[in-house]
């Protein structure tokens, strides 16, 4: 169970049910010729570098990536300058990417539902967390910064 709380375990998840509509259920719709896999792949690709800034923000201030545990330091720089949350908003990426490279017409409506049990699931208490531990330095960082982007 504890397993279930790493948000990787829920973008596997999503991943995997968005393949199987594409290879047990296409319906017979596509997204055409040429673009969706061209944006599906721009996606994919940005949003691993996204999550790969994030990471390395994260390991420049000797500070956990994990979910739920005490930061030691409240990252504000590189790509946190721009989103607080860049690792989730590469997640949903990489997902519609995948959905669009796959054909995967049906699942498109996985994406904002992942970005919700995203939000309720980790986001809200993350935020929660900060904003007890670091008061107007969070508020401040609310202020200037977007969620997502």
């Amino acid at each position: 169970m504890k397993n279930l709380e790493l948000p990787p375990v829920w973008l596997a998840a999503f991943i995997a049910i968005a393949w199987a509509q594409s290879v047990y259920y296409p319906m017979g719709l596509n997204f055409g010729t040429g673009w969706a896999d061209l944006l599906g792949g721009l996606l994919v690709g940005a949003g691993l570098l996204l999550m790969l800034m994030a990471v390395q923000e994260f390991h420049r201030h000797h500070t956990t990536i994990m979910p739920r545990r005490d930061s030691s330091h409240f990252v504000q720089s590189g790509i946190y300058k721009r989103s607080r949350n860049p690792i989730y908003l590469g997640d949903a990426m990489i997902l519609a990417g995948l959905i669009l490279r796959w054909d995967a017409v049906l699942s498109l409506p996985l994406i904002p539902l992942f970005v919700w049990v995203i939000e309720k699931r980790f986001i809200v208490g993350e935020e929660k967390h900060l904003r007890r531990t670091y008061k107007a330095r969070y508020a401040s960082y609310l202020n200037r910064v977007r969620r997502w982007v």
